[in-house]
């Protein structure tokens, strides 16, 4: 069976970036299933999964504007610490949660200079090029159940 449009498709995968450093991989032994066409995986992945089978072996370049975007200097800001109030113990490489207009967005704390704190809104792997190595596991129908959700039930996926 190929990965075609709602196909439950399993994948052990491994991430680097341009100098070669491993930034995620799926656990041995355990692979990442996802809904394929459901954007549960970056563009550019899941159109380069799309035809193949599983045992099939890949290894694909995918570009920021297929990953997580360009890097966008707009989403950076510096902001009183007093704005942050209620956590004391801000470190840099910390995730937040913070409110823009009717949206939480997750930021990264970039930087603490005295009374300022920068916040990067930006995915971390945003304006990366990605290099994944991905080895196709197991292809099989969705449920109607997934199909309704949108994402994958059970070992891999959601709800186990």
């Amino acid at each position: 069976m190929s990965i075609t449009q709602d196909q439950v498709v399993s994948i052990h995968y491994t991430l680097k970036d341009d100098a070669g450093e491993i930034l995620d991989s799926s656990p041995e032994g355990k692979p990442l299933a996802y809904l394929h066409g459901h954007g549960n995986l970056i563009p550019g992945l899941e159109r380069e999964l799309t035809g193949k089978r599983a045992g099939d072996k890949l290894q694909v370049t995918v570009s920021p504007a297929d990953g997580y975007g360009e890097y966008d200097q707009a989403l950076v800001q510096r902001v009183p610490r007093r704005t942050l109030k209620g956590l004391a113990n801000l470190t840099v490489g910390m995730r937040l949660q913070a409110q823009t207009g009717h949206a939480a967005r997750a930021v990264t704390v970039t930087q603490i200079a005295g009374d300022l704190v920068t916040l990067d809104g930006n995915h971390p792997l945003a304006g990366k090029n990605l290099h994944f190595q991905v080895e196709v596991a197991e292809v099989r129908a969705a449920t109607d159940a997934e199909l309704s959700h949108g994402h994958v039930h059970g070992p891999g996926g959601h709800h186990h």
